[in-house]
């Protein structure tokens, strides 16, 4: 790249305002036959290449159950609130947790549009974390 970095190698790598480079290039490479010439050449300049015909490049997003999403959401919650002392997220603030970033600012946004659907448990686990309703 121009600006002297590189390229994400894959997803989860680069976040910049909360797209996924490394994602949106891998969506680049896998659909390069159903790009416009124009598109493949600036992609080209930038180091880009089409996927190769053994390379795997659409992983199989994995299924997760509301409970394991809310359990993933939680520990990026407390491990936000233990580094912070407060649950004040921005919307667009993302957490790694064992490697993984997770959406916390939306997260907590939705929490908060949702407050009235939450059970009494879930509202009171983010109640001791101090969440802002």
């Amino acid at each position: 790249m121009k600006a002297g970095g590189a390229l994400p190698a894959r997803a989860g790598e680069v976040i910049v305002q909360g797209e996924d480079l490394g994602a949106w290039i891998a969506g680049q490479r896998g659909a390069w036959d159903r790009l416009m010439p124009a598109q493949q050449y600036l992609l080209e300049t930038i180091g880009i290449e089409p996927a190769s015909e053994d390379e795997t490049l659409r992983p199989v997003p994995v299924r997760r159950s509301q409970d394991e999403l809310w359990e993933r959401n939680m520990a990026a919650a407390q491990q936000f609130h233990a580094r912070e002392g407060h649950l004040t997220v921005p919307r667009q603030h993302r957490e790694e947790v064992n490697g993984e970033l997770l959406g916390l600012g939306s997260f907590a946004a939705n929490a908060r549009r949702r407050a009235a659907k939450l059970s009494p448990e879930r509202r009171a686990a983010l109640d001791q974390l101090g969440m802002r309703w």
